[in-house]
């Protein structure tokens, strides 16, 4: 379908919902009728040129069989997945001028549609809607505005019309529920749908850099958060090609899981329109991360654009209202480095490298390919959560295991409701001899290219060139442009978080003002004990406060006053203040205790020459001599950095450009302000 008939189909989408639901429905809820009717119209005009011999197929079962599940044989005689039963097609109905008939004729079609369009009819919640068209007489209306014959619905040629194909009805499906969004300042279309540009470098780089290895088998590809189901039609689009080109004849099992409606009622038709039956089963409502429809599986290649930054509490309340530590799911709490409750899991405000975790859990082992990821990601999955942190485990053994290949910052507005800069993270297990040990990293912020007019946030896009550009970049490898691309090995990435702590100083202080703040505890025992060493000590500053802790636990002792860590505490608290002169505070096993505001975590690189142990002599004791390393602190975490590699400073302009502007600035205003003072005298 070309570009000028796609847009045509467009705007007549768009006005049918002007011409039948204004006053009847906000802009915002337009979705609710427009969407479950542009699918059905979908359904009705692809069984449209067989329901004559379906109608007649049913009744001859109906005299001659006792059958009661007629689909199965009738799906046989309408060439597709699905099949409507009812005598009538949607164009029948729109000769109907009774509203109560126009209803119960339009029920009774809905109810004849197969067992498996039944389901996705109920997600868009359309029959809730029927009493309300039909009372405000904009049933029939709709209707005949679906059926107008001057727009071809099906997937075939119809009275010289191209058909929809299921890519361009996909696109179409996405471009509405944009469409609508953006009328009533609903910024969520992302999450229900990728621009196909993007889809479209994804699957390049997820099935081009393996494409002589695509043999004639099956293969799976799978997307857990499929929306629309996009990804998953492009990526099959996109292996029957280069399997054809090689010679070869592919299978492709398609699966994805979608939470929301809507979307997932889409993916299902879409499915069931390509005449994949058994492939709609594949698409699974609910949760990927509470309710994981493909348990134990494991897929060939997987394609995934994530929600970012939306809370997943409802997943705790699903898991059975349980605390984060206290899930169990394999997929994020595994074995490894040692710990057998080694946690992936991020915070509770952003879900994405949960399916990260998610799609490596479902990664192929026991064939020559392996498995590929391509996966969006903003910002924060490449470096957000410390040491020992899920975000930060996640990114340990994904590179600890060698699995990160490759990846690609996208520019900015690429998507339609965020302008924020996104990441592909190319993962896989079966890496080419060349790329082991290594992950590259290519800038492609910079190559896009602009759009005639912005669709929300969306304002340029990746041409073919583009795409081809930042391809060239990817295969080129150690010899690609380093403004744009490097390579380093997997231990650059790699820190260890070390604490290094510093002696505690105390200096006592014996002032009356200071047992004028003991009395407030009404410690009478304490207060008299502490009266005695006064006596004893003086109301001179102390500076070694092992000394005089000493003499306190003897006189506390001969008195019979039991020290307890209460009065330990208060003792500190009332009469001692951090002194950089006075001695370092012993613990009762005579090590220095550490002084917690002096503690510095430093950030160690896997790669210092010597590790820990050269770095803190090297780069601390030589400037706190007392400083020492806490053994116990020691771990290791992983974070990338797009802007330590390619940051560009801002060239500053030479000085003598400068001052010859200014002497040229001052030269056109010679005399100016002379004028202008002059005037007002």
């Amino acid at each position: 379908m070309n570009q000028a008939t796609y847009n045509s189909l467009k705007s007549f989408i768009w006005g049918i919902a002007n011409d039948c639901l204004v006053d009847v429905y906000d802009v915002g809820d337009y979705r609710k009728i427009i969407l479950p009717m542009l699918v059905i119209r979908r359904f009705d005009a692809v069984l449209e040129p067989t329901h004559k011999a379906v109608i007649e197929m049913k009744k001859k079962l109906e005299k001659s069989s006792k059958t009661v599940d007629l689909d199965p044989a009738l799906c046989t005689v309408a060439g597709q997945a699905f099949v409507n039963k009812c005598e009538f097609t949607l164009t029948d109905l729109k000769s109907r001028t009774n509203q109560q008939q126009l209803k119960r004729d339009f029920t009774e079609y809905l109810d004849g549609f197969s067992q498996n369009v039944q389901e996705i009819i109920t997600k868009f919640h359309i029959r809730n809607e029927i009493d309300r068209l039909s009372e405000q007489d904009r049933l029939g209306l709709l209707i005949e505005k679906f059926v107008d014959p001057r727009y071809n619905f099906s997937n075939k040629e119809v009275n010289d019309i191209d058909g929809l194909d299921n890519h361009t009805m996909g696109t179409l499906f996405e471009e509405v529920i944009r469409m609508f969004n953006e009328e009533t300042n609903i910024t969520d279309a992302g999450r229900h749908f990728t621009p196909r540009d993007i889809v479209e470098l994804m699957a390049d780089l997820a099935f081009l850099p393996v494409h002589e290895k695509i043999q004639s088998t099956t293969y799976r590809i799978y997307d857990g958060a499929c929306g629309t189901g996009g990804m998953l039609t492009v990526g099959e689009e996109h292996i029957k090609t280069l399997a054809t080109r090689r010679g070869k004849n592919v299978s492709i099992k398609l699966f994805g899981q979608e939470n929301a409606d809507e979307t997932y009622a889409i993916a299902r038709a879409d499915m069931l329109v390509k005449g994949e039956g058994k492939q709609a089963d594949n698409v699974f409502f609910g949760s990927t991360i509470s309710n994981d429809g493909f348990p134990r599986e494991e897929f060939d290649f997987m394609l995934s654009n994530p929600p970012f930054g939306t809370p997943w509490k409802s997943d705790l309340k699903a898991w059975g209202d349980i605390k984060k530590d206290d899930i169990t799911d394999p997929r994020f709490i595994i074995d490894y480095d040692g710990n057998s409750e080694y946690s992936l899991l991020p915070d509770i405000g952003d879900p994405q490298m949960l399916f990260l975790a998610n799609n490596i859990s479902k990664m192929k082992t026991s064939t020559d390919l392996g498995s590929r990821i391509v996966e969006v990601h903003n910002s924060s999955s490449l470096f957000k959560g410390d040491a020992g942190s899920g975000p930060s485990n996640l990114r340990r053994y994904i590179i600890e295991q060698d699995l990160l290949e490759a990846v690609v910052a996208l520019p900015e507005n690429m998507f339609y409701n965020t302008g924020i800069g996104t990441f592909l993270w190319i993962l896989t297990n079966k890496k080419d001899v060349i790329r082991k040990g290594k992950i590259q990293l290519i800038d492609a912020t910079s190559i896009k290219s602009s759009i005639r007019k912005n669709l929300g946030d969306k304002n340029c896009e990746f041409t073919l060139d583009n795409r081809k550009e930042i391809l060239d970049l990817y295969f080129a490898y150690t010899d690609a442009d380093e403004n744009y691309s490097k390579v380093f090995d997997n231990e650059e990435f790699g820190y260890y978080s070390v604490d290094i702590l510093r002696p505690l100083r105390l200096r006592v202080d014996l002032s009356t003002e200071n047992f004028d703040l003991l009395k407030t505890d009404k410690d009478d025992a304490l207060y008299n004990l502490m009266c005695a060493i006064q006596h004893h000590l003086g109301t001179d500053s102390i500076l070694d406060y092992n000394l005089f802790f000493k003499k306190v636990n003897a006189l506390a002792a001969k008195k019979n006053v039991k020290l307890t860590a209460k009065r330990n505490k208060a003792i500190r608290s009332y009469f001692t203040t951090v002194d950089e002169t006075a001695e370092i505070v012993l613990d009762k096993d005579g090590n220095p205790e550490s002084d917690k505001n002096l503690k510095d975590t430093e950030q160690i690189p896997l790669t210092y020459e010597g590790g820990v142990d050269a770095f803190f002599e090297k780069e601390v004791l030589p400037y706190v001599p007392d400083a020492w390393v806490d053994k116990d602190s020691v771990i290791i975490g992983y974070e990338l950095s797009f802007t330590k590699y390619f940051y560009k400073p801002v060239e500053l302009r030479d000085a003598k450009d400068i001052i010859a502007d200014i002497t040229a600035i001052e030269s056109d205003t010679d005399g100016l302000l002379a004028s202008i003072i002059g005037g007002v005298l």
